[in-house]
Order: structure tokens, then C-alpha cells, then sequence
């Protein structure tokens, strides 16, 4: 077993060990992802800035030559990463080759030689699933801590105890809040992450707290891209009692994609346009430049659909085409005509994915919402087609309300039938 080591704090917040330093504290351990995320950052002035950097949420303008590897790791070149750390053989670049390759070291030597950084062994083989019992240290603290626990909450979440999971976050982010900001910020994301799947009125809180936690972080755009997504789809979903809140939502939908673009982050890009495009659409018309929004609405809508494929993603295209489809019908435009038209035809795309058997209530709306158009068109015998249909679906499912709407479509078109009958005298 390992010698314990005591430990001294310097006024600028690193760690002694009484017999030396092997790696200075803090180090920033599980702010970014696998590798880099868990490599350890060695002694030395050339690596300080570089350190610091990452613990602030940044990745460092230059590297420098003591830290190629971490710079590879960062990059995605792992081969070349553990090529460049083949002739150290000190036990922090031991550490580091086996965060990288763990099958090139023995990891209960390395345990011996790493100190109070040993628990860190335990820590990547239950991240990289060598492992299915999470490591625990009372012992451990700061980032290390932070660690430790954020990785029993990753167990208990595998177990679905979901309290005992947010309760290790918070004591994680209350360990990393000294040492790193951001580190806080993340292990608080997470935890109010967990609070909204099972319906916690705290996650609002803990998000927000979140974002401000990683504020500046601009190496963890699509970390906190991820937080804004959720928080927004929280509030998005509590406007449905709180209309008011819908307002709030927005402006996390397009910090989301502020920070991320497609090609660094395609489906959380997509969502974050699909959500924004449902706030619009959701959102009362209270004055005329409120329908400004359903233009941006449809032009979000059409930048998810980039992402959103019928063959990959069904449930998400055939959501967003529906909603592109009621921008097109409710959108002010010279093209009135034309939206309308291209309506008709993405509804009848929808009309695909909504099978009778196994959706009847999505297709009766679809049906419905293609059937009001064709009225609107004029196209009566296609509407009423569709009208009956999405009647019979929504009486069979006892929808009386919706009955009752579509009969008043259907006592229109009867109307316009008799009004055009006795202007032109034939039927």
C-alpha cells in the first residue's frame, strides 16, 4: 500500500507533498473529455500556463514541447500521443500513456508510484468500463475528490438511484468549486441534468448556476451548448402550465447556437433549431411583428431538416416537417399561395411516418391540418377526403372537441359550395 503523503497549500493554491512534488495541484482531471480530460499535467514553469488554462475551461493558445502529448491527446491523434510518451518513464507520464492505452501498464505498480494521485487509476478504468465498481476515497481532495465522487455518480445513475447520484454531483461541484470554476460548473450541469428526467424542481437552479459557473469557458462550447439545450427544454416544457416562461426559453435555444455550429455538434445543432422553431410557433401573436418569428421559425426549421433525415432520424423529421408545414400555413408572405401548396405536400410526407394502426391520433391531426388547407385552397373533394378520415379517427378515439372542429371545416366547404353554386348558377 501506498505511503500516505501530507499535503501543504501555497497562497496560490497548489498542492506539496512533503517529499517532493510529482504533479502540482490543482490539476484539472474530468473538466474536458477522455483522454485529455484525465491526463495529468507535470511540475514545471513551461506547463503552468497551460495548466491554468485548461482549469479555467480553455484549451491553451500554445502548447509547450513538455506538453506535445496532451496537445495530440487534445487533437485526437491518440497513436501519436502515446508515441510521443514511449521514453518517459516517470510516474506521471506512466499515468498519462495509461489514460491513453491502458493495456501498456500495470496498473497496480502505477498505483504504487502515483501517490495521492493513485485513486485516478480506479477513477479511468471504471470511465473506460474496465471496471464495474466505482472507486471511493475519503481521503481524496479538491479536484481529485471531485473526481472520485462524480464517478460514484455515474455508478449510482447506472443503478437508477437518482437521488444518491445528485447528492455525489453536488458534493463533487462543492469539492471542485476552490480548485476550478468551470470543473463546478460541469458537475452542477450534470446534476440539475438528472434533476429534470425525474421531474425535480431544482434542476432550474442548478442549470443556471451551471452557466454561470462556465461562463467564459470557451474550450467547453458544446458542454455548455448541452446545459443551454437543457435548460431551455425545461422551461419549455414548464410553459405548458406557466405560458410566461416560454419567453425564458428562448434566449438558451439561441445561446445554444451561438456556440455550436453543425459541423461540431450536428444533432444537438439540429435540436436547438427544431426547439427554438416550436417556442416561435408556440408563442401568442400579440402584435404584428410577432409574426415576424414565424419566418424565423420556418427558416430554423428548414436547418434541421440539414440534419434531420426520414431514413436516420423518423421521429425527429417527421416532427419538424409537421411544424415546418404549420409555419408555411400561418406565415405572412406574397408566396401565401405557394406556402400553402408546399404545405399540403409536407403533410403528406407526414402522413407516411403516422401509421392508422399504430398512431391514430398523430395521423387524424395530420390529416385534419392537410384537410384545412386544401379547403383553403379550394381543392373540396381532397379536403373532404381528408376530413372524413381524420373524423372517424378522432370519434373512434373519443377526441370530441376535434370532431367538432373538423365538422365546422367540413360545414364550411359546404357553405363555400352552395355560395359558389349560387354566383355561378351550376353546381
Amino acid at each position: 500500500m501506498a505511503e500516505a503523503l501530507t499535503t501543504s497549500t501555497s497562497a496560490a493554491g497548489e498542492h506539496f507533498s512533503d517529499s517532493g512534488r510529482l504533479a502540482p495541484r490543482p490539476q484539472p482531471v474530468g473538466l474536458f473529455p477522455l483522454p485529455l480530460g484525465y491526463m495529468l499535467f507535470p511540475a514545471g514553469e513551461d506547463s503552468q500556463d497551460a495548466r491554468e488554462a485548461i482549469l479555467a475551461g480553455r484549451l491553451p493558445e500554445s502548447w509547450p514541447p513538455s506538453l506535445r502529448a496532451h496537445e495530440l491527446a487534445a487533437a485526437g491523434e491518440r497513436d501519436a500521443a502515446i508515441a510521443e510518451l514511449q521514453n518517459h518513464v516517470d510516474p506521471v507520464a506512466t499515468y498519462n500513456r495509461f489514460v491513453l492505452d491502458p493495456d501498456s501498464v500495470d496498473p497496480d505498480k502505477l498505483r504504487r508510484e502515483l501517490g495521492e494521485f493513485a485513486i485516478l487509476v480506479d477513477v479511468v478504468l471504471f470511465a473506460l468500463g474496465r471496471t464495474d465498481t466505482p472507486p471511493r476515497s475519503d481521503s481524496a481532495d479538491g479536484e481529485i475528490a471531485a473526481a472520485v465522487l462524480s464517478t460514484e455518480a455515474g455508478h449510482a445513475l447506472a443503478e437508477n438511484d437518482f437521488q444518491t447520484a445528485i447528492d455525489l454531483l453536488d458534493r463533487a461541484a462543492a469539492a471542485a468549486a476552490p480548485v476550478s470554476s468551470p470543473l463546478a460548473g460541469t458537475l452542477l450541469g450534470a446534476a440539475g441534468g438528472i434533476c429534470r428526467d425525474i421531474g425535480d424542481a431544482a434542476s432550474v437552479t442548478r442549470l443556471q448556476n451551471s452557466l454561470s459557473a462556465l461562463d467564459g469557458a470557451d474550450g467547453l462550447r458544446i458542454a455548455r451548448a448541452e446545459i443551454h439545450m437543457c435548460l431551455a427544454g425545461v422551461l419549455h416544457e414548464q410553459a405548458e402550465q406557466r405560458p410566461e416562461l416560454l419567453a425564458t426559453a428562448i434566449p438558451h435555444y439561441h445561446s445554444a447556437l451561438q456556440l455550436v455550429r453543425r459541423s461540431d455538434a450536428p444533432m444537438l445543432w439540429a435540436a436547438a433549431h427544431a426547439g427554438l422553431a416550436a417556442a416561435y410557433l408556440t408563442m401568442p401573436m400579440v402584435e404584428a411583428s410577432s409574426q415576424l418569428r414565424l419566418g424565423v421559425a420556418a427558416q430554423s426549421l428548414r436547418s434541421a431538416l440539414t440534419v434531420y433525415t426520414r431514413e436516420e432520424h423518423p421521429q425527429q423529421w417527421a416532427s419538424v416537417q409537421l411544424n415546418l408545414a404549420n409555419s408555411l400555413v400561418y406565415t405572412p408572405s406574397r408566396h401565401h399561395q405557394e406556402n400553402l401548396i408546399e404545405a399540403v405536400e409536407v403533410y403528406e410526407a407526414v402522413l407516411q411516418t403516422r401509421d392508422r394502426a399504430s398512431d391514430p391520433i398523430g395521423r387524424a391531426r395530420v390529416l385534419a391540418n392537410q384537410g384545412n388547407v386544401l379547403a383553403h385552397l379550394g381543392v373540396f373533394d381532397d379536403a373532404k377526403a381528408k376530413l372524413y378520415e381524420a373524423r372517424f379517427l378522432f370519434e373512434e378515439l373519443g377526441d370530441n372537441d376535434s370532431v367538432r372542429a373538423v365538422r365546422g371545416v367540413l360545414d364550411e366547404i359546404a357553405r363555400q359550395r352552395v355560395l359558389s353554386t349560387d354566383e355561378t348558377g351550376r353546381p
